[in-house]
Order: structure tokens, then sequence, then C-alpha cells
């Protein structure tokens, strides 16, 4: 996947974290051995005791804080930015912001395909980005991760201090802050679950009804008076309950209090490799029938004792006028026969089509394979995702093979990545995290972009939508939950579901995202954030 871009998107990127470049990124050293050191030491603004860096529209610093967003189509104009290096800067930001009546927003990473961070009702911007330390916690047996610290970083930090990782997401560029939040899924979630699977507590700001700003520390302890604080955060999404500033990280099985041995091991090597397939090569039939045999394959392997946990795959179905599509991905080297495997699900999936393939693949460091995919420049683009519990019907094949490669598509820039998914994540039940969809098998990720200003994306915009309404015809033009779907993914928010006129199946975008944990969320919502200062298009509305 090393080959590819985040916003080249018709060629193929790797928009997966939301979810693999910036590993030597500014204020990065990495750990030498297992220490109770901070692995990684940022560069940081003033340091405790200090206030936060407030800078407003005539700094020359403002532009370059309030275009860090990757969606070119949002560029946001609060009055302050807060540039954060510590929790106490934080409280002093949100409370400075809740005192002149601000609306609040927080950038760690900058991936937020929507405009919560942006929204021009956004006042004060808190950009935690100098807050990158990674280090191990003894008291906690936990390892501490600060939410400026960019995935790569945390990968390098953790793999070359103590030869652990977590399973997140597969482009190192985005921000732990905001993945985490969401689950956080990515290339070893097949094999070790989610990102917030491992867990262990959260420090978060919040502001009480009084409108007085405080960090709380909330961990996974049922007996923890603040555990539903910790269990919002296990996937309830960003900009919903305060701002974190620290994730720590264990295995729940984990026992001792060796760090080398409280989190998963990664891997020492995988096998990367890519399928390509000519458009010209595949009619109709072929298509539907390579789609068909990617969602059986992935009925049949994605059990969390399946031989294939170690896999992680896209299948990157890039519009016609790409010219080409793949399959992509990668396999644990050291495991047996891992070539032989590769070659069995690459000819599963091309099985009966008629179509061959060109196929590469490599052996990679793991360090060097998780820093593989990079970014370009942010350009306007637009994702829709749903969650696949089953292969795609006949009707939904004939509508991807109907966008993808039909007169519509004509000079729009656009895809469908299929995204592997299950394993060991379908070994957590619905609500022990705020991550209700736990027997999905795969991803969906519906996307496009273009160049220029926003009214140069009224035809691709009107593409993507036409295209996941068909797909979804069924039942109200959105993923609902049933046999098939099973609503969508937070960590790639989506403002149609929330609009009538797009979402004409009855069901809420509430329950899309977070099916039957809803109601406990919003719980948590109204005992947090009272004032409900923390909030965006799809935040957790408090109940009535």
């Amino acid at each position: 996947m090393g080959e590819v871009k985040r916003r080249s998107l018709l060629a193929g990127a790797a928009a997966l974290g939301g979810t693999a470049a910036g590993l030597a990124a500014p204020g990065l050293a990495a750990a030498a051995g297992p220490s109770d050191a901070a692995s990684t030491a940022a560069v940081r603004p003033p340091g405790p005791g200090t206030g936060p860096v407030t800078l407003g529209p005539g700094d020359p610093r403002y532009a370059s804080l309030t275009r860090r967003g990757s969606n070119g189509r949002f560029v946001g104009k609060p009055d302050h930015v807060y540039v954060v290096s510590t929790t106490e800067q934080v409280v002093a930001a949100v409370q400075r912001a809740v005192r002149d009546g601000r609306r609040i927003a927080v950038r760690s990473g900058g991936h937020c395909f929507e405009n919560f961070v942006d929204d021009p009702s956004v006042r004060a911007l808190i950009d935690t980005s100098p807050m990158r330390a990674v280090s191990y916690d003894a008291a906690r047996r936990a390892f501490a991760v600060e939410p400026g610290a960019l995935l790569g970083e945390v990968y390098r930090a953790l793999f070359l201090g103590w030869g652990v990782t977590i399973p997140a997401g597969a482009t190192a560029e985005v921000g732990v802050g905001g993945h985490v939040l969401g689950g956080g899924y990515g290339t070893l979630s097949r094999r070790y679950g989610l990102s917030v699977d491992h867990l262990y507590a959260v420090e978060v700001v919040v502001v009480d009804r009084s409108g007085t700003a405080r960090s709380v520390v909330a961990t996974r302890d049922p007996k923890d008076p603040h555990h539903d604080l910790w269990w919002a955060h296990t996937g309830g999404g960003g900009g919903n309950f305060g701002i974190v500033t620290r994730y720590w990280f264990r295995d729940p099985a984990a026992e001792g209090d060796d760090p080398t041995q409280l989190l998963p091991k990664a891997p020492a090597s995988v096998l990367s490799f890519s399928a390509t397939w000519n458009w010209k090569d595949v009619d109709e039939r072929a298509f539907t029938r390579l789609v068909r045999n990617h969602g059986t394959w992935h009925e049949h392997h994605s059990a969390p004792d399946s031989p294939y946990a170690d896999l992680f795959s896209v299948l990157m179905l890039n519009s016609r006028n790409s010219g080409t599509f793949s399959l992509v991905g990668h396999l644990d080297a050291t495991t047996p026969d891992a070539e032989r495997r590769l070659r069995a699900y690459v000819d599963a999936v091309g099985s009966g089509t008629g179509a061959k393939p060109a196929v590469q693949h490599a052996v990679r460091p793991w360090l060097t394979a998780v820093a593989l995919v990079q970014e370009s420049e942010p350009a306007p683009y637009k994702v829709k995702c749903g969650y696949l519990r089953k292969g795609y019907t006949e009707r939904q094949l004939t509508a991807l093979h109907r966008h993808l490669a039909g007169p519509a598509v004509d000079n729009v820039s656009g895809a469908l990545w299929l995204v592997s998914y299950g394993g060991k994540v379908s070994t957590v039940a619905p609500d022990a995290t705020a991550v209700a969809q736990r027997d999905s098998i795969l991803k969906a990720v519906y996307m496009t972009s273009w160049e220029g200003e926003e009214a140069a994306g009224a035809k691709p915009l009107a593409w993507l939508r036409a295209f996941y309404r068909d797909v979804y015809a069924d039942t109200g033009g959105v993923p609902v939950p049933g046999e098939v779907s099973d609503g969508s993914f937070i960590n790639y928010p989506d403002r149609d579901l929330a609009d009538p006129k797009l979402n004409t199946s009855g069901v809420p975008w509430h329950t899309l995202y977070y099916k039957d944990n809803y109601p406990r969320l919003q719980r948590v919502k109204a005992r947090w954030d009272p004032r409900d200062e923390f909030r965006h298009a799809l935040s957790i509305r408090p109940p009535r």
C-alpha cells in the first residue's frame, strides 16, 4: 500500500484510519529500550505553569493552524486558536472559551471528514498537536499517549521502546486524539481487535454545570466512579463530552508489570501485496463475480480463529475512468505459508472472472510497512460509509457496477473501498464498549474528490449520493442494521445521514452509528457535558 497516497482517491489511496508517512515528525525521539521516561519528547510551546499560546487572525501562524485539516472543503475562521502542550493549558483554554461564550472545537491530527472542527460557528479552536508524548506509566502499568501524537509516531515509539503496538489505523499521519474516540481500527484489528479494546484509561477536560473546566481520569475498572466516561470514549466519537489530553493503553488480559508484555507484539515483518485488474478486461459479469467472491471469502474467513486473522486488505474499486482497480494489503510474513495463503486469497477473489490481475508482493519490516501510506496536500472530498455483515446482495452488486462503470461516472473521481474487518473484533460484546458493530466482516467506504472550489464538487457529490442511495435503496437509502448492513462508522462521519431527504428509512442517524448504545451515551453526555459545550452536527444529543 506504499505506492498510493491518501488524497489520490481515484488512483486508490489509503484513508483507512480515520482511518500509515510522518514517522520523522518534529519532536519524535525514539526510545532505545523499555523505560518509564517519555519516549517522545515533543517540541512544545511554553511549559507547565504558563498559559496556552493564543493567537488570532492577525498572527502569521493563524493560516497554518486553521488550514491544517485534511479535507480542503472546509476552512475555519475562529476568533482564537489555542495551541496547548499540557493538560493544564487545555483546562485554561477551555475555561477562557466558556467564560467568553465561544463555541469550542479541538484538533489533533486534522482528519475529520466533515466540518465539525471548521464550522463557521466555532470561535475557539484548541490545537493539541504539540501534545505528542508516548511513555510507559509504571504506576498504572499502561502506556500513556497524548492526543497530538500521530499514529506513525506511536507505532515507532512503542515498537522501538518495548516491541509492542496497538491495533490502530493504516495511515501514519492520523492523530491519536480523534482516531481512538471512534473505536480505532486498522491493519492489526482482525488479529488483536480495536484500539479501544486495549484502552485502560483516559484523561478528559470537562465542563460542569457551573461552567468550571477541570480534568478527570476515567478507567475501565467497573468500580471507578468515572467508569461511564471511559466507556463513552470507547467509540462514542470525538467532540461530544470533553477534550482528551491523555490515553493509557494496556491489554485487558495482560498480567504483571513488564511493559513488553502489556500490549500486543508487532509482527517482525509483513508480506505486502497488490493485485491490479485492468477495467478493459472486466465486464459486468466478471465485476459482480469478483466482488461477490470477495464478500463470500470474508464471510468464511472472519472468525477470530481464522488462519487468515493476520490478513489486512482493501479492495479498492476505483471507477472505470481510472483505468484499473486493485486488491492491496498484507499478512504477517513470519506465519507459516504466508505466500501460499496470499496466492490462495487473490485466486479466490478472482475465481471465475476470466481476468488475470498483475500481482506484486514484497516482504518488509513491520515498522517500514506502517509508514508507507503517504498523504498528499489537502483536497476537497466527501466520504460515506457502511458496515457489511455479509457480502452485497445481487441487486446491490448490479448497482455497484452501474455507478462505478456507467456513464454517470464520466469526469468524476470516485471509488468504493471494501476494508477487511472481523476477526478478534467480534469477540467483544456490542455493549462492552461504545462500538456496537462487532460482527461485521467489512467496512465499505464510498468516496469522491475534486479540484477547485465547492461549486466544482456539485457533480461528484451528486454522483456519490446517487451511488449510496442506490446501493441501500431497499432500506431508505442508508445502511440500516439488518441481515446485510450494520449501520455506519462515526469516524467516517456523514452529515447526509441526518438529512431526511437523503435518509428516508425512518431510522435516525444516531441508530446507524451507535445502535442500542445511544441512550447510554446520552446519559453520559448529560452527566459530563450538561451545558452542551462540546457539540457538532452529529454530536450526542442530551436526553430530553
